[in-house]
Protein backbone atom coordinates (compact mmCIF):
# COMPACT_ATOMS: atom_id res chain seq x y z
CA UNK A 1 0.00 0.00 0.00
CA UNK A 2 1.28 3.43 -0.85
CA UNK A 3 0.98 6.19 1.74
CA UNK A 4 0.29 9.86 1.19
CA UNK A 5 0.70 12.70 3.62
CA UNK A 6 -2.34 14.58 4.77
CA UNK A 7 -2.89 17.17 7.46
CA UNK A 8 -4.02 15.82 10.82
CA UNK A 9 -7.77 16.12 11.13
CA UNK A 10 -10.20 15.98 14.01
CA UNK A 11 -13.33 13.86 13.84
CA UNK A 12 -16.17 13.56 16.31
CA UNK A 13 -17.52 10.04 16.64
CA UNK A 14 -21.22 10.06 15.73
CA UNK A 15 -21.92 7.17 18.11
CA UNK A 16 -20.09 8.07 21.34
CA UNK A 17 -19.10 11.76 20.85
CA UNK A 18 -15.38 11.10 21.38
CA UNK A 19 -13.07 13.54 19.61
CA UNK A 20 -10.43 11.61 17.67
CA UNK A 21 -7.36 12.84 15.80
CA UNK A 22 -6.96 11.18 12.43
CA UNK A 23 -3.47 9.98 11.60
CA UNK A 24 -1.71 10.50 8.27
CA UNK A 25 -3.87 8.48 5.97
CA UNK A 26 -2.83 5.39 4.09
CA UNK A 27 -4.85 4.34 1.08
CA UNK A 28 -6.83 1.16 1.57
CA UNK A 29 -7.14 1.55 5.36
CA UNK A 30 -9.71 2.98 7.75
CA UNK A 31 -9.79 4.83 11.05
CA UNK A 32 -12.06 3.63 13.86
CA UNK A 33 -13.14 5.23 17.09
CA UNK A 34 -10.80 4.05 19.89
CA UNK A 35 -13.73 3.81 22.31
CA UNK A 36 -16.76 2.35 20.49
CA UNK A 37 -14.97 1.00 17.37
CA UNK A 38 -17.24 2.88 14.96
CA UNK A 39 -15.66 3.45 11.55
CA UNK A 40 -14.88 7.16 11.28
CA UNK A 41 -13.10 7.47 7.93
CA UNK A 42 -12.18 5.02 5.18
CA UNK A 43 -9.35 5.90 2.81
CA UNK A 44 -10.15 4.11 -0.42
CA UNK A 45 -7.55 3.84 -3.17
CA UNK A 46 -9.95 5.35 -5.72
CA UNK A 47 -12.49 7.30 -3.66
CA UNK A 48 -14.06 8.87 -6.75
CA UNK A 49 -13.93 6.08 -9.30
CA UNK A 50 -14.70 2.98 -7.20
CA UNK A 51 -18.19 4.01 -6.03
CA UNK A 52 -18.90 5.53 -9.45
CA UNK A 53 -17.99 2.32 -11.27
CA UNK A 54 -20.08 0.16 -8.96
CA UNK A 55 -23.04 2.57 -9.16
CA UNK A 56 -23.01 2.69 -12.98
CA UNK A 57 -22.79 -1.11 -13.17
CA UNK A 58 -25.63 -1.42 -10.65
CA UNK A 59 -27.90 0.88 -12.68
CA UNK A 60 -27.16 -1.10 -15.84
CA UNK A 61 -28.05 -4.36 -14.10
CA UNK A 62 -31.27 -2.82 -12.77
CA UNK A 63 -32.23 -1.69 -16.27
CA UNK A 64 -31.65 -5.18 -17.65
CA UNK A 65 -33.59 -6.71 -14.73
CA UNK A 66 -36.64 -4.58 -15.53
CA UNK A 67 -36.83 -5.71 -19.17
CA UNK A 68 -37.51 -9.42 -18.68
CA UNK A 69 -39.61 -11.74 -16.47
CA UNK A 70 -38.32 -12.14 -12.92
CA UNK A 71 -39.76 -15.52 -11.87
CA UNK A 72 -42.25 -17.96 -13.35
CA UNK A 73 -44.46 -20.74 -12.03
CA UNK A 74 -46.30 -23.71 -13.56
CA UNK A 75 -49.22 -25.41 -11.79
CA UNK A 76 -51.18 -28.18 -13.55
CA UNK A 77 -50.11 -26.88 -16.96
CA UNK A 78 -51.00 -23.24 -16.19
CA UNK A 79 -48.08 -20.84 -16.49
CA UNK A 80 -47.66 -17.62 -14.58
CA UNK A 81 -44.76 -15.17 -14.68
CA UNK A 82 -44.12 -11.79 -13.17
CA UNK A 83 -41.75 -8.90 -13.78
CA UNK A 84 -40.37 -6.55 -11.15
CA UNK A 85 -42.77 -3.79 -12.14
CA UNK A 86 -45.80 -6.10 -11.99
CA UNK A 87 -45.30 -6.87 -8.29
CA UNK A 88 -46.30 -3.38 -7.05
CA UNK A 89 -48.99 -3.18 -9.76
CA UNK A 90 -50.73 -6.24 -8.32
CA UNK A 91 -50.61 -4.76 -4.82
CA UNK A 92 -52.14 -1.52 -6.12
CA UNK A 93 -54.87 -3.45 -7.95
CA UNK A 94 -55.73 -5.35 -4.75
CA UNK A 95 -56.21 -2.03 -2.89
CA UNK A 96 -52.98 -2.43 -0.94
CA UNK A 97 -51.44 0.79 -2.18
CA UNK A 98 -49.39 1.21 0.98
CA UNK A 99 -47.57 -2.10 0.44
CA UNK A 100 -47.19 -1.41 -3.27
CA UNK A 101 -45.71 2.02 -2.62
CA UNK A 102 -43.32 0.64 -0.02
CA UNK A 103 -42.16 -2.10 -2.39
CA UNK A 104 -41.72 0.32 -5.29
CA UNK A 105 -39.71 2.75 -3.17
CA UNK A 106 -37.48 0.40 -1.16
CA UNK A 107 -36.75 -2.19 -3.84
CA UNK A 108 -36.53 -0.08 -7.00
CA UNK A 109 -36.78 3.71 -6.86
CA UNK A 110 -34.75 4.56 -3.75
CA UNK A 111 -31.81 2.25 -4.65
CA UNK A 112 -31.80 3.64 -8.21
CA UNK A 113 -31.89 7.22 -6.91
CA UNK A 114 -29.00 6.53 -4.53
CA UNK A 115 -26.87 5.12 -7.36
CA UNK A 116 -27.56 8.19 -9.52
CA UNK A 117 -26.72 10.47 -6.58
CA UNK A 118 -23.40 8.66 -6.01
CA UNK A 119 -22.43 9.12 -9.66
CA UNK A 120 -23.30 12.82 -9.70
CA UNK A 121 -21.54 13.56 -6.41
CA UNK A 122 -18.38 11.54 -6.96
CA UNK A 123 -17.80 12.80 -10.49
CA UNK A 124 -18.39 16.45 -9.59
CA UNK A 125 -21.15 16.89 -12.14
CA UNK A 126 -21.87 20.42 -13.30
CA UNK A 127 -24.63 21.17 -10.82
CA UNK A 128 -24.96 23.92 -8.27
CA UNK A 129 -23.55 23.53 -4.79
CA UNK A 130 -27.08 23.80 -3.38
CA UNK A 131 -28.19 20.73 -5.37
CA UNK A 132 -25.02 18.83 -4.44
CA UNK A 133 -25.67 19.49 -0.76
CA UNK A 134 -29.29 18.39 -1.13
CA UNK A 135 -28.27 15.20 -2.97
CA UNK A 136 -25.72 14.30 -0.29
CA UNK A 137 -28.20 14.93 2.52
CA UNK A 138 -30.89 12.75 0.92
CA UNK A 139 -28.41 10.04 -0.09
CA UNK A 140 -27.30 9.21 3.43
CA UNK A 141 -30.83 9.51 4.82
CA UNK A 142 -32.15 7.06 2.22
CA UNK A 143 -29.38 4.49 2.65
CA UNK A 144 -31.22 2.49 5.33
CA UNK A 145 -34.31 2.26 3.14
CA UNK A 146 -32.56 0.39 0.32
CA UNK A 147 -33.86 -3.15 0.92
CA UNK A 148 -32.75 -4.95 -2.21
CA UNK A 149 -30.86 -7.68 -0.35
CA UNK A 150 -33.82 -8.27 1.99
CA UNK A 151 -36.13 -8.62 -1.00
CA UNK A 152 -33.83 -11.24 -2.54
CA UNK A 153 -33.92 -13.31 0.65
CA UNK A 154 -37.72 -13.00 0.54
CA UNK A 155 -37.64 -14.33 -3.04
CA UNK A 156 -35.70 -17.41 -1.93
CA UNK A 157 -38.13 -18.01 0.94
CA UNK A 158 -41.10 -17.72 -1.43
CA UNK A 159 -39.50 -20.30 -3.73
CA UNK A 160 -39.54 -22.83 -0.92
CA UNK A 161 -43.20 -22.14 -0.24
CA UNK A 162 -44.16 -22.39 -3.91
CA UNK A 163 -42.30 -25.64 -4.59
CA UNK A 164 -45.08 -27.52 -2.81
CA UNK A 165 -47.62 -26.33 -5.39
CA UNK A 166 -45.79 -26.41 -8.71
CA UNK A 167 -42.64 -25.89 -10.73
CA UNK A 168 -40.68 -22.70 -10.10
CA UNK A 169 -38.38 -21.17 -12.68
CA UNK A 170 -36.06 -18.18 -12.76
CA UNK A 171 -36.61 -15.47 -15.33
CA UNK A 172 -33.92 -13.74 -17.36
CA UNK A 173 -33.95 -10.76 -15.01
CA UNK A 174 -33.24 -12.72 -11.82
CA UNK A 175 -29.45 -12.90 -12.22
CA UNK A 176 -29.09 -9.21 -13.27
CA UNK A 177 -31.11 -8.20 -10.21
CA UNK A 178 -28.86 -10.31 -7.95
CA UNK A 179 -25.86 -8.52 -9.47
CA UNK A 180 -27.61 -5.19 -8.94
CA UNK A 181 -27.98 -6.08 -5.26
CA UNK A 182 -24.29 -6.88 -4.84
CA UNK A 183 -23.12 -3.84 -6.82
CA UNK A 184 -25.28 -1.32 -4.97
CA UNK A 185 -24.13 -2.68 -1.60
CA UNK A 186 -20.52 -2.38 -2.75
CA UNK A 187 -21.10 1.17 -4.03
CA UNK A 188 -22.27 2.22 -0.56
CA UNK A 189 -19.29 0.49 1.05
CA UNK A 190 -16.79 2.36 -1.14
CA UNK A 191 -18.35 5.77 -0.46
CA UNK A 192 -16.85 7.60 2.53
CA UNK A 193 -19.09 10.30 3.96
CA UNK A 194 -16.20 12.33 5.42
CA UNK A 195 -14.38 12.41 2.06
CA UNK A 196 -17.53 13.18 0.06
CA UNK A 197 -18.51 16.20 2.13
CA UNK A 198 -14.97 17.56 1.95
CA UNK A 199 -15.27 17.37 -1.85
CA UNK A 200 -18.51 19.33 -1.77
CA UNK A 201 -17.20 22.07 0.53
CA UNK A 202 -14.42 22.41 3.12
CA UNK A 203 -15.40 21.81 6.72
CA UNK A 204 -15.95 25.00 8.78
CA UNK A 205 -13.02 25.88 11.01
CA UNK A 206 -13.40 25.63 14.77
CA UNK A 207 -11.66 28.53 16.50
CA UNK A 208 -11.62 27.05 20.01
CA UNK A 209 -8.81 24.67 21.05
CA UNK A 210 -9.73 21.00 20.92
CA UNK A 211 -8.23 18.02 22.66
CA UNK A 212 -8.40 14.50 21.25
CA UNK A 213 -9.58 11.74 23.55
CA UNK A 214 -12.30 13.80 25.23
CA UNK A 215 -16.00 14.13 24.51
CA UNK A 216 -17.07 16.91 22.16
CA UNK A 217 -19.88 18.08 24.43
CA UNK A 218 -17.44 18.56 27.30
CA UNK A 219 -15.30 20.77 25.05
CA UNK A 220 -18.24 22.83 23.81
CA UNK A 221 -18.54 21.37 20.30
CA UNK A 222 -21.07 19.15 18.57
CA UNK A 223 -21.21 17.01 15.47
CA UNK A 224 -23.31 17.81 12.44
CA UNK A 225 -25.06 14.47 11.95
CA UNK A 226 -25.45 15.19 8.24
CA UNK A 227 -21.99 16.26 7.00
CA UNK A 228 -19.77 15.29 10.01
CA UNK A 229 -18.59 18.88 10.53
CA UNK A 230 -17.48 19.93 14.03
CA UNK A 231 -19.47 22.94 15.20
CA UNK A 232 -19.76 25.00 18.38
CA UNK A 233 -22.59 23.76 20.58
CA UNK A 234 -24.45 27.07 20.33
CA UNK A 235 -24.41 27.00 16.49
CA UNK A 236 -27.72 25.45 15.50
CA UNK A 237 -27.36 25.58 11.68
CA UNK A 238 -24.37 23.97 9.97
CA UNK A 239 -22.56 26.41 7.71
CA UNK A 240 -21.64 23.66 5.25
CA UNK A 241 -24.81 21.59 4.73
CA UNK A 242 -27.33 24.04 6.29
CA UNK A 243 -28.81 21.28 8.44
CA UNK A 244 -30.32 22.35 11.74
CA UNK A 245 -29.17 20.35 14.74
CA UNK A 246 -28.35 20.31 18.43
CA UNK A 247 -25.71 18.80 20.68
CA UNK A 248 -28.10 15.91 21.25
CA UNK A 249 -31.18 15.00 19.23
CA UNK A 250 -34.02 16.99 20.71
CA UNK A 251 -36.58 14.91 22.62
CA UNK A 252 -34.78 11.77 21.47
CA UNK A 253 -36.06 9.52 24.26
CA UNK A 254 -39.59 10.90 24.06
CA UNK A 255 -39.82 10.28 20.30
CA UNK A 256 -38.25 6.84 20.65
CA UNK A 257 -40.65 5.76 23.38
CA UNK A 258 -43.67 7.16 21.49
CA UNK A 259 -42.74 5.18 18.38
CA UNK A 260 -41.98 2.10 20.47
CA UNK A 261 -45.33 2.17 22.28
CA UNK A 262 -47.15 2.58 18.96
CA UNK A 263 -45.25 -0.39 17.52
CA UNK A 264 -46.13 -2.48 20.58
CA UNK A 265 -49.82 -1.64 20.19
CA UNK A 266 -49.74 -2.80 16.56
CA UNK A 267 -47.60 -5.89 17.17
CA UNK A 268 -50.41 -7.96 18.71
CA UNK A 269 -52.90 -7.52 15.82
CA UNK A 270 -50.02 -8.02 13.37
CA UNK A 271 -49.51 -11.53 14.77
CA UNK A 272 -53.19 -12.37 15.24
CA UNK A 273 -54.63 -11.11 11.94
CA UNK A 274 -53.96 -13.05 8.71
CA UNK A 275 -50.99 -11.99 6.62
CA UNK A 276 -52.29 -13.50 3.39
CA UNK A 277 -55.32 -15.33 2.00
CA UNK A 278 -54.97 -18.41 -0.23
CA UNK A 279 -57.83 -19.47 -2.53
CA UNK A 280 -57.59 -22.97 -4.02
CA UNK A 281 -60.38 -24.82 -5.87
CA UNK A 282 -63.07 -22.71 -4.27
CA UNK A 283 -61.81 -23.00 -0.70
CA UNK A 284 -60.19 -20.14 1.18
CA UNK A 285 -57.63 -20.26 3.99
CA UNK A 286 -56.04 -17.51 6.04
CA UNK A 287 -52.43 -17.59 7.16
CA UNK A 288 -50.87 -15.75 10.09
CA UNK A 289 -47.12 -15.42 10.72
CA UNK A 290 -46.96 -18.25 13.23
CA UNK A 291 -49.20 -20.45 11.06
CA UNK A 292 -46.81 -19.98 8.15
CA UNK A 293 -43.87 -20.99 10.33
CA UNK A 294 -45.69 -24.09 11.56
CA UNK A 295 -46.63 -25.05 7.99
CA UNK A 296 -43.05 -24.73 6.75
CA UNK A 297 -41.77 -26.74 9.71
CA UNK A 298 -44.35 -29.48 9.18
CA UNK A 299 -43.35 -29.98 5.52
CA UNK A 300 -39.67 -30.26 6.44
CA UNK A 301 -38.48 -26.78 5.41
CA UNK A 302 -36.69 -26.31 8.71
CA UNK A 303 -34.11 -23.66 7.63
CA UNK A 304 -36.76 -21.45 5.99
CA UNK A 305 -39.15 -21.87 8.92
CA UNK A 306 -36.33 -20.87 11.23
CA UNK A 307 -35.50 -17.80 9.11
CA UNK A 308 -39.13 -16.63 9.14
CA UNK A 309 -39.46 -17.31 12.87
CA UNK A 310 -36.30 -15.35 13.68
CA UNK A 311 -36.97 -12.45 11.28
CA UNK A 312 -40.71 -12.05 11.85
CA UNK A 313 -41.21 -13.05 15.49
CA UNK A 314 -37.94 -13.05 17.45
CA UNK A 315 -36.29 -9.99 15.88
CA UNK A 316 -39.25 -7.56 16.29
CA UNK A 317 -39.88 -8.74 19.86
CA UNK A 318 -36.24 -8.55 20.94
CA UNK A 319 -35.75 -5.28 19.10
CA UNK A 320 -38.59 -3.58 20.94
CA UNK A 321 -37.32 -4.97 24.24
CA UNK A 322 -33.79 -3.75 23.45
CA UNK A 323 -34.97 -0.25 22.48
CA UNK A 324 -36.89 0.04 25.74
CA UNK A 325 -33.80 -1.12 27.65
CA UNK A 326 -31.63 1.44 25.86
CA UNK A 327 -34.03 4.23 26.76
CA UNK A 328 -34.10 3.08 30.38
CA UNK A 329 -30.30 3.10 30.51
CA UNK A 330 -30.03 6.48 28.75
CA UNK A 331 -32.29 8.00 31.43
CA UNK A 332 -29.59 7.19 33.98
CA UNK A 333 -31.15 4.13 35.59
CA UNK A 334 -28.88 1.30 36.56
CA UNK A 335 -25.12 0.99 36.13
CA UNK A 336 -24.78 -0.56 32.71
CA UNK A 337 -21.53 -0.87 30.83
CA UNK A 338 -21.70 1.65 27.94
CA UNK A 339 -19.67 -0.69 25.71
CA UNK A 340 -22.26 -3.45 26.13
CA UNK A 341 -25.19 -1.07 25.68
CA UNK A 342 -23.61 0.35 22.54
CA UNK A 343 -23.19 -3.18 21.19
CA UNK A 344 -26.90 -3.79 21.78
CA UNK A 345 -27.70 -0.56 19.93
CA UNK A 346 -25.61 -1.60 16.91
CA UNK A 347 -27.40 -4.95 16.75
CA UNK A 348 -30.80 -3.22 16.95
CA UNK A 349 -29.85 -0.82 14.18
CA UNK A 350 -28.59 -3.59 11.91
CA UNK A 351 -31.24 -6.31 12.23
CA UNK A 352 -34.36 -4.14 12.24
CA UNK A 353 -34.81 -4.02 8.46
CA UNK A 354 -34.63 -7.80 8.08
CA UNK A 355 -38.05 -8.29 9.63
CA UNK A 356 -39.43 -7.08 6.30
CA UNK A 357 -38.68 -10.48 4.72
CA UNK A 358 -42.19 -11.81 5.36
CA UNK A 359 -43.77 -8.73 3.77
CA UNK A 360 -41.71 -9.20 0.62
CA UNK A 361 -42.62 -12.90 0.55
CA UNK A 362 -46.30 -11.98 0.53
CA UNK A 363 -45.72 -9.40 -2.21
CA UNK A 364 -44.06 -12.03 -4.43
CA UNK A 365 -46.68 -14.71 -3.76
CA UNK A 366 -49.54 -12.29 -4.38
CA UNK A 367 -48.14 -11.18 -7.72
CA UNK A 368 -47.06 -14.61 -9.00
CA UNK A 369 -49.86 -16.93 -7.84
CA UNK A 370 -52.73 -15.52 -9.91
CA UNK A 371 -54.37 -18.59 -11.50
CA UNK A 372 -58.04 -17.93 -11.02
CA UNK A 373 -60.04 -20.57 -9.19
CA UNK A 374 -57.17 -23.07 -9.36
CA UNK A 375 -55.01 -21.06 -6.95
CA UNK A 376 -54.64 -17.40 -6.02
CA UNK A 377 -52.88 -15.62 -3.16
CA UNK A 378 -53.92 -12.22 -1.81
CA UNK A 379 -52.33 -9.99 0.83
CA UNK A 380 -54.30 -9.41 4.02
CA UNK A 381 -54.48 -6.59 6.55
CA UNK A 382 -52.00 -8.31 8.86
CA UNK A 383 -49.23 -7.72 6.32
CA UNK A 384 -49.86 -3.97 6.32
CA UNK A 385 -49.92 -3.83 10.13
CA UNK A 386 -46.76 -5.93 10.41
CA UNK A 387 -44.96 -3.69 7.89
CA UNK A 388 -46.04 -0.70 9.99
CA UNK A 389 -44.52 -2.33 13.09
CA UNK A 390 -41.19 -2.82 11.31
CA UNK A 391 -41.16 0.74 9.97
CA UNK A 392 -42.02 2.20 13.39
CA UNK A 393 -39.23 0.24 15.11
CA UNK A 394 -36.80 1.40 12.42
CA UNK A 395 -37.78 5.01 13.10
CA UNK A 396 -37.50 4.37 16.84
CA UNK A 397 -33.89 3.20 16.38
CA UNK A 398 -33.17 6.23 14.18
CA UNK A 399 -34.54 8.75 16.66
CA UNK A 400 -32.60 7.24 19.57
CA UNK A 401 -29.35 9.12 20.16
CA UNK A 402 -26.60 6.57 20.99
CA UNK A 403 -24.43 9.33 22.47
CA UNK A 404 -26.79 9.38 25.46
CA UNK A 405 -25.37 5.97 26.39
CA UNK A 406 -21.93 7.52 26.87
CA UNK A 407 -22.85 10.86 28.45
CA UNK A 408 -22.50 9.63 32.04
CA UNK A 409 -19.04 8.27 31.21
CA UNK A 410 -18.10 11.55 29.52
CA UNK A 411 -19.08 13.54 32.64
CA UNK A 412 -17.04 11.26 34.91
CA UNK A 413 -13.95 11.57 32.71
CA UNK A 414 -14.22 15.36 32.57
CA UNK A 415 -14.19 15.73 36.35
Amino acid sequence: MCSNSHHHDMVLCPQCDLLAALPEWVQGTKAVCPRCKTTLVTWWKEPKHQPTGYAISALFMLLVACLFPFVRMNVAGIDSEVTLFQIPQVLFNEDYASMGTFFLLCVQLVPAFCMVAIILLCQSAVISRKIRVWLARVLFQMKNWCMVEIFLVGVLVSFVKLMAYGDIGLGLSFLPYCLFCLLQVRAFQCLDRHWLWNQIAPAPKVEMPLRAGRAGLVQGVRLCQCCTAILPVEQLVCSRCHTRGHARRRNSLQWTMALLVTALMLYIPANVMPMMVTESLGSQSDSTIIAGVILLWSVGSYPVALIIFIASIMVPSLKMLAIGWLCWDAKGHGKRDPVQMHFIYEIVEFVGRWSMIDVFVIAILSSLVRMGKLMSVYPAMGAVIFASVVILTMFAAMTFDPRLIWDRTNVKHSL
